[in-house]
C-alpha cells in the first residue's frame, strides 16, 4: 500500500490522506476532519456537506482519474513511452505529476505511515463478513465490535433494493479492500462505516466465532473417525438424510460437528 498526503498550496491546507492498495489497484481517500465544503475539493463537496470524510473508492479513483491525462488522448502512447510506462496506469501518472493539475493548487507527497486521525477511523473497517439468512450481515470490525445488520431496513437505497431482489446477489457479499466496505459481485459497495453506524450490536467476539468454527467444523475425514466408518457409510448418511453437510465440494464435504454426533443416536 502507498500514502500520499494531499495538500493545497495555494491555501497552505492539509486537504487528506490518499491510500493507494497496489494489487487490488484500489483508492480510498481520508479527508481532514478540519474541511468544511469550501475548502474541500469540488468533487468531494456533497459527500463533506453530509458529513462523510471517508470517500468510497469510486468517487476517490474518479479524483485520481480527473488529474492526470486521459486514456484517450490522441497522443497517449507518445506520452507513456516518454515516462517509461508500459501501459496506462492512472496511479503512476499520478504519482509523476506530484498530483497537480491545472484546475487547482492541490498536490500529493508520499509518507510513509498512516496518520493516528486515519487508524481511529479505520478501527470501524471490517476485518469480515458474514451473509446471513433473510437479507442480513454479520460484520465483524475492527475495535472487535460485532453487529448484525439488516439490509431491508436500508429504505429509500436503489442500490441495496437491487441486492434485496436478488439471493445470488446477496450471497456474493465479501470483504473489500482494506476492510473499508462490503462489496456484492464486487460491483454495488456498501461503506463500512455504515454498516458500523446501523448494525446492531451483538455479544459475540470474532475470536469466539473463529474458535467456533475451527472447533465444530469436520470434513469428511473427521466425521469417519468420529463415527469410526468409511466415507461409504458417510456417502450413506447423506443419501438417507441421515447427515446433511453444510457445505458441499467435490474433494469432499463440510459438517457440523453436532450433526456429526446426532447421527450416532
Amino acid at each position: 500500500m502507498k500514502i500520499f498526503e494531499i495538500n493545497d498550496e495555494a491555501e497552505k491546507l492539509f486537504i487528506g490522506i490518499l491510500l493507494y492498495y497496489e494489487k487490488d489497484k484500489t483508492c480510498i481517500i481520508e479527508l481532514s476532519d478540519e474541511l468544511d465544503e469550501w475548502t474541500a475539493p469540488l468533487l468531494l463537496t456533497s459527500f463533506v456537506k453530509k458529513g462523510i470524510y471517508t470517500i468510497p473508492r469510486d468517487i476517490s479513483f474518479l479524483w485520481v482519474q480527473e488529474r492526470v491525462i486521459p486514456r484517450g488522448r490522441q497522443n497517449i502512447g507518445s506520452i507513456l513511452t516518454h515516462h517509461k510506462l508500459k501501459s496506462y496506469d492512472e496511479m503512476k501518472l499520478l504519482e509523476l505529476a506530484d498530483g497537480r493539475c491545472s484546475q487547482d493548487a492541490l498536490y500529493i507527497k508520499k509518507i510513509e505511515s498512516i496518520p493516528d486521525y486515519v487508524r481511529q477511523r479505520q478501527l470501524k473497517n471490517l476485518i469480515d463478513i458474514v451473509a446471513l439468512e433473510g437479507y442480513h450481515l454479520l460484520c465483524f470490525f475492527t475495535d472487535m465490535t460485532v453487529k448484525k445488520v439488516d439490509l431491508q431496513s436500508f429504505t429509500g437505497n436503489s442500490k441495496i433494493e437491487k441486492i434485496l431482489t436478488n439471493e445470488r446477489l446477496f450471497n456474493s457479499c465479501k470483504l473489500g479492500t482494506g476492510g473499508y466496505y462490503a462489496t456484492f459481485n464486487d460491483s454495488i459497495d456498501i461503506p463500512a462505516w455504515k454498516l458500523y453506524k446501523e448494525g446492531l450490536t451483538i455479544p459475540l467476539q470474532y475470536k469466539d466465532f473463529i474458535s467456533f468454527v475451527q472447533k465444530n467444523l469436520y470434513d469428511t475425514s473427521d466425521s469417519c473417525a468420529e463415527l469410526k466408518c468409511s466415507r461409504q457409510n458417510i456417502t450413506y448418511l447423506n443419501k438417507q438424510n441421515l447427515l446433511t453437510p453444510i457445505k458441499e465440494n467435490v474433494k469432499g464435504n463440510l459438517y457440523l460437528k453436532g450433526d456429526v454426533i446426532k447421527s450416532r443416536w
